[in-house]
């Protein structure tokens, strides 16, 4: 992250240097003050004039520091790893070294920086942090949101973008703070070596379908001036801004705070400070709720958790309350900045301690009717290794704006994202089950729990149809003749887009249907266990066609007196559908029918591919069978020994006892 440090302020190093030469005295002082741009040419210059290896290392540890605090990872990276070799002996430089590595992606080596750290601080949550977060980033990049992103190459400068900010909410014209040569300060910012920042505004062009050459937000000085501007948040109107000033004297800087301004006609009145905080406290990175009725911002004050925190005040009577800290579920000891609320109010910001991809990650946030805060790290494709931040969604859409520094970018630019739509879609298509051909007319219908109840025709066996998200549905096939089939597809707490596709078989009632996997103890009428787990689908089909009757037959080989085997199929087929009763099913839907050896089967096309020695329609008696082979006669004899059922009427209506009067 580059400029919008300016915007914050200060942060306070620990670094003493006794009896150092001026250089080094002046670097250290503006070092201390915040000024990272001017401390790290002071320190160069110190380095080449230092003759004291301890006070060198000192130096190279401090521009280090200096470049992380810019936001420069990659040159930071390379001065811990000076200090460390030339033997800087505080181990917070093996940490910062590993931080800067996993920053610019060096993963292997700050694995093992973290580790050389963590064994000279056993337990540390900041080094464990660090290896969390590099399992974590491997994680997102191999599971991306469904987020597109672009850089708006019309809107983004050689100098740092960053900070956009929807007018009205609408996603046709933005407010957005930018260091670029237009910007009214002329004076090079001691903290990044850049321009100070101004607030521009940029519209969406209709006709050349791109967006137009930004332009200062304020050309009379009355929001911009030669000091630093940045930072927005609007009114829901967009003709109410809160933003960040920085004020300078004489390139000194006297902190950051907020002001009010209000445009009419295209003019904005003169800013009036807000009254948040003390005189002497800092106060940035300003965002109102949908109503306007609460403030947060982001302040060093005491009472934080460390670095920089957001705070938030309501509104009262015209006037803000006294401040509250968001809690340390959002604050760390390290800095949380740039918050958004968005219009279905959940709350973004960006933080560059909690887990992350490294620097600053966006974070989104949601609190429960106790007020207690969960947070969630946005993951890929919007956080990078680099510094994300600064996002902004248009209202009432899933599509919006965020700030980077990521590789291919000039600093900090722009990018646009937006999640599409989620499409689920169903494609079926309806078979006869016996001879696998497409079913045209067949009557589809649809129930879904959001309410759906629809019925459809295939057309040439096929039909297809769009889904809600979080939504299961139901299909269910049928036409006059064959027993239904149905479907089921669901999507609720579907991630992506998807196309369901499955197929439906419907089968004819004009011939018997066998029951696979129905077996007995030899010469027992007896179920086996595995048995039962196959009536239990017969079971679900006299459920799902509560209309039919049927009659169950059971047929044996013709081996055995013909007198003992239909007494056997007759007790088999009874056990059949004693199972059924006890499973619920009307008795009155139920006949036992035991057939013996005297309804051998006919080879079906199924069958037929799947045995080369039968043929369609051979009828499998005992003069056939015998002139098989005896493995071929196996097979035969173990086809004929089945279960069928068939379909006796389909006007069956349940009918139920009425209640007795008390």
């Amino acid at each position: 992250m580059n400029v919008r440090f300016t915007l914050l302020l200060l942060l306070i190093v620990l670094l003493t240097g006794c009896g150092a030469a001026k250089y080094g005295r002046d670097a250290m002082l503006s070092h201390n003050i915040g000024e990272y741009y001017k401390a790290i040419e002071k320190y160069r210059k110190a380095s080449k004039k230092e003759k004291d290896r301890e006070k060198r290392k000192q130096y190279a540890f401090s521009i280090a520091e200096c470049y992380r605090y810019i936001g420069d990872y990659d040159r930071a990276e390379l001065y811990y790893k000076n200090a460390i070799r030339r033997g800087y002996s505080d181990n917070i430089a093996l940490l910062h070294h590993a931080d800067m590595l996993r920053a610019t992606q060096q993963y292997e080596e700050a694995i093992e920086t973290y580790r050389i750290f963590l064994d000279s601080v056993p337990g540390d949550e900041r080094g464990l942090a660090g290896l969390e977060s590099i399992r974590k980033t491997q994680d997102w990049v191999a599971n991306p949101s469904r987020h597109i992103i672009n850089p708006i190459k019309e809107i983004n400068s050689r100098a740092s973008d960053y900070s956009p900010v929807f007018v009205a909410g609408r996603d046709n014209e933005i407010i957005f703070t930018s260091t670029r040569k237009d910007a009214t300060g002329k004076r090079e910012s001691m903290i990044t070596g850049q321009s100070y920042a101004d607030l521009f505004r940029a519209t969406f062009g209709v006709q050349k379908q791109k967006w137009e050459k930004p332009k200062l937000i304020d050309e009379n000085l009355i929001v911009n001036t030669e000091d630093e501007e940045g930072g927005a948040t609007l009114s829901s109107t967009g003709d109410q801004m809160i933003f960040t000033r920085c004020r300078y004297d004489k390139a000194e800087a006297l902190g950051a705070e907020l002001y009010e301004a209000s445009q009419s006609r295209g003019s904005w009145s003169n800013p009036i400070k807000v009254q948040v905080v003390g005189d002497s406290i800092i106060a940035a990175h300003p965002a109102l709720n949908e109503d306007e009725t609460i403030l947060y911002f982001v302040s060093d004050m005491p009472g934080g958790y460390g670095g920089k925190d957001i705070w938030k005040a309501a509104k009262s009577g015209g006037a803000y309350e006294k401040p509250v800290n968001l809690g340390e579920t959002i604050n760390t000891p390290g800095d949380e900045m740039f918050p958004f609320v968005r219009d279905n109010g959940e709350l973004y910001f960006a933080s560059n301690y909690h887990i992350g991809m490294g620097g600053f990650d966006i974070f989104v946030a949601n609190e429960d009717e106790e007020g207690n805060w969960t947070i969630e790290n946005m993951g890929s494709p919007i956080n990078s290794p680099y510094d994300d931040f600064g996002i902004a969604y248009v209202v009432g859409q899933n599509k919006g704006m965020f700030s980077s520094s990521r590789k291919g970018s000039r600093g900090d630019d722009i990018y646009s994202f937006v999640v599409p739509p989620k499409i689920y879609s169903v494609e079926g298509e309806v078979f006869n089950k016996e001879d696998n051909s497409k079913i045209s007319g067949a009557t589809i219908r649809i129930i879904g729990t959001d309410g759906t109840n629809l019925k459809m025709r295939t057309k040439n066996g096929k039909f297809k149809l769009k889904l809600k998200p979080e939504t299961e549905y139901i299909f269910a096939a049928f036409k006059d003749g064959f027993l239904r089939d149905k479907a089921t597809a669901n999507t609720i707490g579907m991630a992506d887009s998807r196309d369901f596709r499955f197929e439906l078989f419907l089968t004819p009632t004009d011939a018997p249907i066998k029951v696979e996997n129905i077996n007995y103890k030899f010469g027992s009428w007896e179920l086996l266990p595995e048995s039962k787990l196959a009536l239990d689908t017969v079971v679900e089909i006299l459920v799902f066609n509560p209309t039919i009757t049927i009659e169950l037959m059971a047929h044996t080989d013709h081996v055995g007196s013909d007198k003992f085997n239909f007494d056997l199929s007759q007790k088999r087929a009874q056990s059949v559908v004693e199972y059924l009763i006890e499973k619920g099913i009307n008795p009155q839907r139920l006949v036992a029918k035991g057939y013996g050896e005297t309804w051998p089967k006919m080879v079906t096309r199924k069958m037929a591919k799947q045995y080369d020695f039968l043929k369609r329609n051979d009828e499998l008696t005992e003069e056939f069978i015998l002139k098989l082979t005896p493995e071929q006669q196996e097979i035969a004899t173990a086809i004929n020994r089945r279960t069928e059922f068939r379909v006796l009427s389909t006007d069956f209506i349940e009918k139920f006892d009425a209640e007795p009067e008390k």
